[in-house]
């Protein structure tokens, strides 16, 4: 019945979706007659869409759980149902009356709808079940667990961990015995694995982006298999992952030390010596500029647009990477977010599996292909993060988001706005600065960001595109030495060194 009921809302969102078609075709100036002669072709697009919907799958999650996958599908459906509401229109009176361009804004306005609906709808869903709590400050303060068993315990192990400490205890998933639950949902949450493939399931996370902290045991232990058993001792006696039983203690207090510290010792070359901190009065100014709720709009407006007219393209990539790689054609890694909220920053795959059939890690030389590396020279690998943009994760202009272990607390100033898809750091340096210039100039943009800023990293993003990166010392000097003025940088011998480039 709920399937039935989700078909029909996306029939009418189908439905509203051609006729907002006909009315751009006609430059919002239809009238009854040319509703009449959409008719028939509105009758054979649902005709289609009801075959069609339900073959690929697009009602089958619950639209607060839906995920990338199930857009992808959505935009895949959406080419046999316009090419059927096209042939069923032909034959039946050679679309008479019917503008050969409708079927294209109609193909570019349902996947918009579709996934669109349901994206609001999760984002309604999540304001309204989560308590609000206080961002977490930097990257630092909260712990991933890893959840062993399926049953009664584990459910109030996560209906607690939501409730009481929602900011301190972030669930990477769940492991049950059974595996064909792998690939389902437990109160928002996925089933990974069973106890058994521990390992590798820790080995994925890790690909991701997501270190575990502590792997809870919400069975008896004793219940578990021998296999089972012998690879959870294994993870706590060879790394530094936790093994807590429910059975014996309830504990959610956080644990000290581990990978979500911040440590930069796991973060590359940064320079363990410079730090950046602003103050709170002017961080709380900061956060009240007006400017930030226009640059919200703009996104919002951006990427709708975008996402309209380059969805044609999504889809193709999504094919090319399909036949490239194989499935899944997305690719996620968390990644902190504003104010060091952990999200799911995604891009379409360009490398093949990181594992070969005996386990062995694959070179990554070895793993993309030609493809591959035209996907990503071209940035067109970075397309799904404009799904980030709509949901509010990111924006089109703002610090690239790193991973965890590459995200230094003393760093985390450059946190307090969202992250974005290009940014002064990137523009001004690249990949060829330290991480401490990259700090200084994201923070340095926090401080300064305005239309002018945002519109002069977007041009030259485009000069980066086709010129390549090149680094700007002048802007990075400047950025040290107003970040040393104002107080910013706690670490003057550091900025000192900077300074006198």
């Amino acid at each position: 019945m709920r399937q039935v009921m989700l078909l029909a809302i996306d029939l009418l969102l189908i439905g509203l979706a051609t006729v907002v078609a006909l009315v751009l075709r006609d430059n919002l100036e239809s009238s009854e007659a040319r509703l009449a002669v959409l008719a028939p072709y509105l009758v054979f697009t649902l005709a289609a869409a009801v075959v069609v919907l339900p073959a690929f799958g697009t009602s089958r999650s619950v639209w607060r759980f839906t995920t990338m996958p199930d857009y992808l599908r959505i935009l895949a459906a959406t080419v046999p149902t316009v090419v059927g509401a096209v042939a069923l229109g032909f034959g039946f009176n050679r679309m008479d009356g019917i503008a050969r361009a409708l079927p294209v804004l109609q193909g570019l306005l349902i996947p918009s709808s579709l996934v669109g609906v349901r994206i609001l709808f999760r984002l309604w869903h999540a304001a309204r079940e989560r308590p609000v709590q206080p961002a977490p400050k930097g990257v630092s303060g909260y712990e991933t667990v890893l959840v062993a068993g399926l049953g009664g315990l584990a459910n109030l192990y996560l209906r607690a961990a939501a409730q009481f400490a929602p900011d301190r205890v972030r669930i990477a998933g769940l492991l049950d015995h059974n595996d064909r639950h792998i690939g389902r949902f437990v109160r928002g949450h996925p089933i990974l694995g069973t106890p058994e493939q521990i390992a590798d399931t820790l080995r994925v996370l890790e690909i991701h982006g997501v270190f575990v902290d502590r792997i809870v045991v919400a069975t008896a232990f004793e219940k578990l298999s021998s296999q089972a058993q012998d690879a959870l001792l294994d993870i706590e006696k060879t790394t530094n992952i936790s093994l807590e039983f429910l059975i014996e203690q309830m504990g959610l207090g956080l644990r000290s030390g581990g990978r979500a510290d911040g440590n930069p010792s796991s973060a590359g070359e940064t320079d363990s010596r410079a730090a950046f901190a602003i103050a709170a009065d002017d961080l709380a100014a900061l956060t009240q500029r007006p400017y930030w709720r226009l640059k919200r709009a703009l996104d919002l407006v951006g990427v709708s647009g975008l996402l309209t007219v380059l969805a044609p393209l999504m889809l193709f990539v999504a094919i090319l990477a399909a036949v490239d790689v194989g499935f899944p054609v997305t690719f996620w890694q968390q990644r902190p977010g504003l104010d060091g909220r952990p999200f799911k920053l995604r891009k379409f795959r360009t490398m093949a599996a990181a594992h070969d059939a005996s386990g062995q890690r694959v070179p990554d030389d070895e793993r993309t292909s030609g493809l591959g590396r035209f996907l990503r020279r071209t940035r067109l690998d970075e397309l799904p993060q404009l799904l980030n943009i709509l949901s509010g994760e990111m924006s089109f202009v703002g610090p690239r988001p790193l991973l965890l272990i590459d995200q230094p607390a003393a760093f985390a100033a450059r946190l307090h706005v969202r992250a974005g898809l290009t940014g002064w750091a990137q523009v001004k340096g690249g990949r060829e600065i330290s991480a401490a210039d990259k700090a200084a100039l994201d923070v340095w943009y926090v401080r300064n960001a305005s239309l002018a800023l945002d519109l002069e990293i977007v041009m030259c993003t485009v000069a980066m595109a086709v010129f390549g990166e090149q680094v700007n010392n002048t802007a990075i000097r400047r950025a040290w030495y107003e970040l040393r003025q104002a107080g910013v940088c706690t670490s003057t011998e550091v900025a000192a060194e900077r300074v006198s480039i």
